[in-house]
């Protein structure tokens, strides 16, 4: 495919973004395709996958981004603008400095932990932002979360969707009635 054939999913009210998230990394590899195939048709794909070398690293994005896409799922790429158009993602995902500048052929979606973050991520015009860590993670043992009401202060300053990271699952995603929500272990 040529990146000019090469079509993203982008919001739009046919195309809803995405209610549901799933992180990639080392820990959840091996419960990525069982995750894909039982999340809801149209959920989000983030593509991480950091620890692999460049070439392993494309062949499972390759893997994945094929049954995500079967399934209707966005595929976001952790990477470059490039990269993303290269390897035919739907958008990018990193720091909101990392988004710069404003891609518009591509869902950008920013990562943020602070004000300061998300007034960045306002600032560069990002699409979305995952703000974390809501609760507790495994990855950050013994780190701070930002709790129900810091994480709802901070999303209140958002000009875009905030999407809620960090300790996430269904259970926790109701109680804290946030309409998008993210997961690394709580989806595999």
């Amino acid at each position: 495919m040529t990146m000019r054939e090469f079509q993203p999913l982008l919001p739009s009210s046919s195309n809803p973004l995405p209610k549901l998230w799933l992180l990639s990394d080392e820990r959840n590899d091996e419960a990525l395709e069982d995750a894909l195939t039982s999340m809801p048709g149209g959920s989000g794909f983030i593509y991480r996958h950091y620890y692999l070398d460049d070439a392993e690293r494309l062949a499972r994005f390759r893997q994945l981004s094929h049954l995500a896409k079967s399934r209707g799922h966005w595929v976001i790429l952790a990477d470059s603008a490039l990269t993303a158009r290269e390897w035919g993602a739907d958008g990018i995902y990193g720091a909101p400095r990392a988004l710069y500048p404003r891609r518009k052929d591509l869902f950008q979606l920013a990562t943020a932990h602070n004000l300061h973050e998300i007034g960045l991520a306002n600032r560069l015009g990002a699409d979305a932002v995952l703000l974390s860590p809501v609760f507790a993670t495994r990855s950050h043992p013994g780190a701070p979360s930002l709790g129900p009401a810091r994480f709802r202060m901070l999303a209140r300053h958002a000009t875009m969707p905030v999407i809620a990271l960090g300790g996430m699952n269904a259970a926790r995603a109701e109680a804290l009635q946030w309409p998008h929500w993210a997961a690394i272990d709580g989806l595999s």
